[in-house]
């Protein structure tokens, strides 16, 4: 159920809110007499200002200048005809909807068909038997904008299904790179059909660089101009081998027929190699509607601008296609190598991206070169080029699926993109990574012109916002709002309200521009009303209302100059602008607590600066001069710091930083605890030593000479508490008799002496009586062993008892006589003979 009350409320808290924020800034145009479009005098001068309009009614007595949503007073005044505040203004010319589009592939020729092949490659887009792909979102718009003023651009971008891709493979034939050659040659059919995974409309070429024909990158002698090297074709700067095509046997074929050369230094001229294959777009067979990648394969490093002195070729490379009908570089010779910045100029114009697939020496060297041009990137190629198929799928994906937004604006408008990319938060960016087929990713741009420039040529500008290797982009047309219709002359005939030569309204001696008179020689004043020829000079009257020739408003922009003098402008509640040039009010000083110079009892306003009365200073009279809170042990701050406006401010002396109150705090200073603690003990032997039996016993002489008893104040209590106003140090440490004794101590810098107040008594350990321990320790030995000798005698009364009482009863179960001893045996022995036998006859 809709809580009504709830929501009635709600709505009533914000209108009162909307309310007050308009008074306030009402008000605090009031009370400062400025703003942001007061002071401007021309109607130019005016809209470049933000949210700032211009009333262009002749004879208006009010600022024309003014803030339409806060100067309510002056927007009724102005009728709508006269008031001048244009908006930004954003009209799509062009928005094809997004369409993932269709191609067909171009089928491939063979060997025998090599003339109508030369024949489609010169077309500037082969497939285009079905719908073209539309993958960003406007084409074109038209901006009219002002100055300071933010106009957003919503943009959305999707990638194409089956977009084509060309593929230009550019290779260094340097005698080095001869079994890459080889490798490449095996492989081509492999790249091929590696890339038709990606698209069905997938077209290869191939062409080869070495170095330009001269000293010293060329052996010039007349043998190694014919070969440089065992085996090798005569030196040439670059060669199109084979343009743009589906013909891959052909493909293999040319990389294996193109023969390897040599020349003398470590760079090579990949350069010129590298601007011919961009710039030549019909010789390479580049299509406007393709993805165009540039793979760059070498194992060295290049010459660039500059280098080309060394052979006596100074002039400098034009960025123009120099090939001959064969497919050769005829300016090698002729001008020097290209530099980076024109590569990287030339990559943007055509949506070029090149990968830098160099060995692994050379991969720091191409890295720092991706920072360098737009939309190239480098990858690590194997010794001999073996991997240069899943290099080339690599990186592909790698570009395809990241979208970069770059724009062409010039230095006078600001650019900013935001996007959330796939979804995540919105951020500023200019590039989201991760896209695949079917994925939209929309960028919202910031436009801005943060002033109008001079040359009034540059007002109109036409830039173009694209996504870095693809050859599609937004243009936008922007117009910057830089001046007022009835400004210019050429309006006057269908501008009825606007431009006026020879007007009335400025007695005929002057042009009425918006409004407002533009004087003809010999005259000024608001309405051309004063004649230089009858008293003051024309020449004079330019200045004659302004201070000097650095500014070039009149009378501070607060007043009318009429006929050389100031009328300044008349204000309410008591509140006065006055001065030669109305440089002076009473109601713009600072204030405090919304008052002026914190009310009349602190001080009054004098054209725009705070006069104190005695007892206050600073800016708005807000600070005492009494210094009375400032003082501790009467001394100001404690001597760490200035009394300002009534309180301490502290300083820091090196590693020292004082704060508190009084700036008597400091965390970070020594403690004097270990200075002091020779002097405490002293004291304590000659002052308490008489009335405390914990004390030690006299003073060693040595105390008279090593402490200054003047330089210590003393200060006897029974338990120390520390003062933290103060920001007394404590201290306890234990004395020579193992006495634990406390003190506390402050530094008095008005009299430059310590104040120490020491605890009475000391925490000493009790009395030990040693004799005592000992001959108690013997005691308990002793009887310890008393006990231990009863214990066992009793013991072994107790197991003998035992035994005798087990052999009693042994005895009387005995069977034998007790008078016969039942063990006992005689000494003589008897045996008997057994062969003898006493009855035997024989």
């Amino acid at each position: 159920m809709v809580n009504y009350s709830r929501c009635y409320v709600t709505i009533m808290l914000l209108a009162w809110m909307t309310i007050i924020t308009l008074a306030l800034q009402s008000a605090s145009e009031k009370t400062t007499g400025s703003n942001a479009c007061i002071n401007k005098q021309t109607c130019h001068d005016c809209i470049q200002t933000p949210s700032c309009a211009w009333c262009s009614m002749p004879g208006f007595g009010n600022k024309r200048c003014f803030l339409p949503h806060v100067n309510a007073k002056i927007s009724a005044e102005c009728p709508d005809d006269y008031t001048i505040n244009p908006d930004n203004e954003y009209i799509k010319i062009r928005y094809k909807d997004l369409t993932k589009g269709s191609y067909s592939p171009v089928i491939g020729l063979n060997e025998n068909n090599k003339q109508k092949e030369q024949k489609s490659v010169s077309k500037d887009d082969i497939s285009n038997n079905k719908q073209e792909a539309v993958q960003l979102y406007p084409q074109e718009v038209s901006l009219k904008l002002r100055i300071n003023e933010v106009q957003k651009i919503k943009i959305e971008f999707a990638q194409a299904d089956d977009y084509p891709v060309d593929l230009y493979y550019l290779m260094d034939l340097s005698n080095s790179m001869k079994d890459d050659k080889q490798k490449l040659s095996d492989l081509g059919q492999l790249l091929v059909e590696s890339m038709s995974n990606i698209t069905s409309n997938f077209r290869l070429g191939f062409g080869s660089f070495v170095d330009k024909v001269v000293m010293p990158y060329v052996s010039m002698v007349p043998k190694a101009l014919i070969e440089p090297c065992d085996g090798c074709a005569a030196p040439y700067g670059y060669r199109n081998h084979m343009p743009l095509s589906q013909n891959t046997r052909r493909f293999a074929t040319e990389v294996r027929d193109a023969p390897v050369s040599g020349n003398l230094d470590a760079p090579e001229g990949g350069f010129d190699a590298i601007m011919q294959a961009i710039v030549c777009r019909d010789e390479i067979g580049w299509r406007e509607k393709a993805r165009k990648l540039l793979l760059f394969s070498t194992d060295a490093s290049f010459h660039y601008a500059g280098d080309g002195k060394l052979g006596g070729i100074v002039k400098p490379n034009d960025g123009m296609c120099h090939l001959d009908k064969s497919g050769l570089y005829t300016h090698s010779t002729l001008q020097d190598y290209p530099s980076i910045s024109q590569i990287n100029r030339k990559v943007k114009e055509n949506s070029v991206n090149i990968i830098w697939a160099v060995t692994e020496e050379q991969i720091r060297i191409y890295n720092n070169l991706t920072n360098l041009i737009e939309g190239s990137y480098a990858a690590k190629l194997s010794n001999d080029s073996s991997n240069i198929v899943d290099l080339v799928r690599e990186q592909y994906n790698a570009i395809s699926s990241s979208i970069e937004m770059k724009d062409t604006a010039s230095s006078n408008v600001n650019l900013k993109y935001y996007s959330s990319c796939l979804g995540g938060p919105m951020v500023e960016t200019n590039k989201c990574d991760g896209m695949k087929v079917g994925n939209k990713v929309e960028f919202t741009v910031e436009v801005e012109v943060p002033a109008c420039p001079e040359n009034r040529s540059e007002w109109n500008q036409k830039f173009l916002i694209y996504p870095v290797g693809i050859n599609e982009s937004l243009t936008v047309n922007l117009e910057m709002i830089c001046d007022c219709d009835c400004e210019r002359p050429d309006t006057s005939a269908t501008f009825t309200r606007g431009f006026q030569p020879n007007s009335t309204e400025c007695e005929n001696h002057g042009d009425l521009s918006c409004g407002i008179c533009a004087c003809y020689a010999g005259y000024f004043g608001k309405k051309c009303d004063c004649d230089a020829s009858k008293g003051v000079s024309a020449k004079t009257s330019d200045l004659a209302c302004r201070p000097d020739n650095t500014t070039t408003v009149d009378c501070s922009g607060r007043g009318t100059c009429e006929c050389n003098q100031c009328n300044c402008n008349k204000r309410s509640d008591g509140e006065e602008i006055t001065g030669q040039y109305c440089e002076c009010d009473n109601f713009s000083c600072d204030r405090r607590n919304g008052e002026l110079c914190s009310g009349p009892s602190h001080g009054t306003c004098d054209c725009g600066k705070c006069e104190c009365h005695p007892g206050w200073s600073g800016k708005a009279c807000e600070c005492s001069t009494n210094k009375d809170t400032c003082y501790l042990d009467g001394l100001e701050c404690s001597g760490h710091g200035t009394c300002e406006c009534g309180k301490c401010k502290c300083h820091d002396d090196g590693d020292m930083h004082y704060s508190g109150q009084f700036c008597q705090i400091c965390r970070t200073c020594p403690s004097r605890c270990d200075d002091l603690k020779p002097c405490v003990l002293c004291e304590a032997h000659r002052v308490l030593g008489s009335n405390d039996t914990t004390t030690m016993d006299e003073p060693p002489p040595e105390c008279n000479t090593t402490c200054k008893i003047s330089d210590i104040k003393y200060e006897y209590v029974d338990t120390i508490e520390i003062d933290i106003d103060r920001e007394e140090g404590s201290c306890s440490d234990y004395d020579d008799q193992d006495c634990k004794y406390f003190f506390a101590y402050h530094h008095n810098i008005t009299t430059n002496k310590f104040h120490v107040r020491l605890q009475k008594n000391r925490e000493c350990p009790p009395q030990v009586y040693v004799l005592g321990i000992v001959l108690g320790v013997i005691a308990a030995v002793v009887l310890v062993g008393l006990a231990l000798l009863l214990l066992w005698k009793l013991l072994t009364t107790i197991h003998d008892r035992r035994e005798f009482a087990r052999f009693e009863k042994e005895r009387m179960m005995a069977k034998w006589d007790a008078s016969e001893n039942p063990i006992y045996k005689q000494a003589t022995s008897t045996f008997k003979n057994p062969m003898y036998s006493a009855g035997s006859n024989k």
